[in-house]
């Protein structure tokens, strides 16, 4: 028997790639699965991005690349960063990295030691809180509540931080909930933590773009007072449906950019040329196909809150971002796992319970409408009969 680090047991998976391989399990079994728990765009990836990526190779791109991305890479970043969101960024603070998970992993394992605590979202993205507890740290959860709109409250988060405060994580727009925090909480969340200088942030805007009903995305970037502490994590998976490229970006302050790189020479090396061109023509190129996409979301959104809240026993808030409904089926009479593995099993629908996000996603299941309209209609129809039977 081989022994491993003590460690890997405080590491923990990501439950929607389990549920995916159940789900394909059964499609193989000749049932009919409605895959509605897979955080992944339904769309392909632009054509003028592939062949992007295909005239890199073509053109001899096949070497090594500098471990932060190729200057023009950074420096298309900068300027698209500076169109949509006003804010100016170096492009030596940016790092280019194989998704969006190596900046979390990285500014995690940057500040998490034992003794030291990490503040996170909860019902958050799972991986927070299992490289949290793989880093030594203690997590401490930032409680998302339905009644908020499944945004956090400032003036909790401030109160969450001791001593041994060294990272505070945030997410919005939010997996798995969709919720979006108002510019109010964040501003007063940015003010309190002038009191608190030795605590850094790592902002998730990896759904930045993805937003509805007038909603506004309001960036950690364009807050000075945080800029010398601030981790960004953006990329390009969700936005340009390019999640099997593996490729993502951070931008870090002056005094972390270093380390970071050393981290990704020690880790990855660099990230492949030819996806790192394809990244240039995202940027730069035509955004009608990221206009249609968001657009498609939006009115599947609608869609699916209108189907969940007709079934009895669940309701659901509209989400205000990202492609993900998160209702509330504490009236149902089951957990939510018990559900996850009925709908999957009984009703041919993939979905994943609110629990795989952490302890506050109990009593909800995480819905990703990242489907066609015609497909979430037959899963809400699947699951309306699949609850009448249970009743």
């Amino acid at each position: 028997m081989l022994a491993l680090a003590d460690r890997m047991g405080q590491l923990g998976t990501e439950t929607a790639f389990e549920v995916l391989a159940r789900a394909k399990a059964l499609e193989a079994q000749g049932r009919s699965i409605i895959n509605l728990g897979i955080g992944q765009p339904d769309f392909l990836t632009p054509p003028h991005i592939v062949e992007a990526a295909a005239k890199a190779l073509r053109d001899g791109h096949h070497g090594y690349t500098p471990a932060n991305g190729i200057l023009p890479l950074r420096q298309a970043l900068s300027a698209d960063l500076h169109r949509r969101l006003k804010v100016e960024v170096n492009p030596d603070n940016v790092l280019i990295v194989p998704g969006g998970k190596v900046t979390m992993f990285f500014a995690i394992m940057m500040f998490g030691q034992k003794g030291t605590e990490i503040l996170y979202p909860n019902p958050g993205f799972p991986i927070y809180e299992s490289v949290i507890k793989f880093s030594g740290a203690t997590p401490v959860p930032i409680p998302l509540l339905e009644k908020n709109g499944f945004a956090f409250d400032a003036d909790d988060v401030l109160s969450k931080i001791t001593p041994a405060t060294r990272l505070i994580i945030i997410n919005s727009p939010a997996n798995p909930t969709g919720g979006v925090v108002p510019r109010a909480q964040i501003e007063k969340l940015a003010k309190g933590l002038e009191k608190h200088p030795q605590v850094a942030l790592m902002s998730d805007e990896i759904y930045g773009q993805m937003t509805y009903d007038g909603r506004e995305h309001v960036t950690l970037l364009s807050f000075p007072n945080l800029r010398d502490r601030l981790i960004l994590l953006d990329g390009w998976s969700k936005t340009y449906a390019m999640t099997g490229w593996r490729l993502g970006y951070s931008v870090w302050p002056a005094q972390l950019i270093e380390p970071a790189t050393r981290l990704a020479i020690n880790c990855h090396s660099c990230v492949n040329a030819s996806a790192q061109f394809a990244g240039i023509a995202a940027l730069e190129g035509p955004q009608g196909d990221v206009s249609k996409m968001v657009a498609a979301f939006e009115e599947r959104r609608k869609v699916i809150v209108a189907e969940l809240n007709a079934i009895p026993g669940i309701s659901c808030i509209e989400p205000g971002g990202a492609f993900y409904a998160f209702p509330n089926v504490t009236k149902s009479g089951f957990t939510s796992r018990q559900l996850e593995a009925k709908f999957l099993n009984e009703a041919g629908v993939a979905t994943l319970s609110g629990t795989s996000f952490g302890s506050y996603g109990e009593g909800y299941l995480r819905f990703s409408y990242a489907n066609s309209v015609e497909n979430i209609r037959e899963a809400m129809r699947r699951i309306r009969s699949c609850l009448s039977k249970a009743a």
